[in-house]
């Protein structure tokens, strides 16, 4: 299974868009699909947002996503040495 990035899009010109794309909407795309080049709900022109990739970090609580998975972090207290946190 390959990962689709999520790419951002916003209109040119918001004084000739809706809600919808005046604030920006997310589309999943394969890599080699064309750009999206008119809003799915006005068909006003919209431009690819160009937007820091989140790598690593999460928005969602992971840490307790992951406890409650039964998960528990670590901290090193000394060389090859660690300590489960609660």
């Amino acid at each position: 299974r390959t990962a689709m990035p999520i790419y951002e899009y916003q209109a040119k010109e918001k004084k000739k868009s809706c809600k919808h794309c005046a604030e920006g909407f997310d589309v999943i795309q394969q890599i080699a699909d064309r750009h999206v080049e008119v809003c799915p709900e006005c068909s006003s022109s919209v431009v690819r947002i160009i937007s820091v990739p989140s790598v690593g970090a999460s928005k969602a609580n992971f840490d307790d996503r992951a406890k409650s998975s039964g998960f528990h972090k670590l901290k090193k207290i000394g060389k090859g040495e660690y300590e489960k946190q609660y």
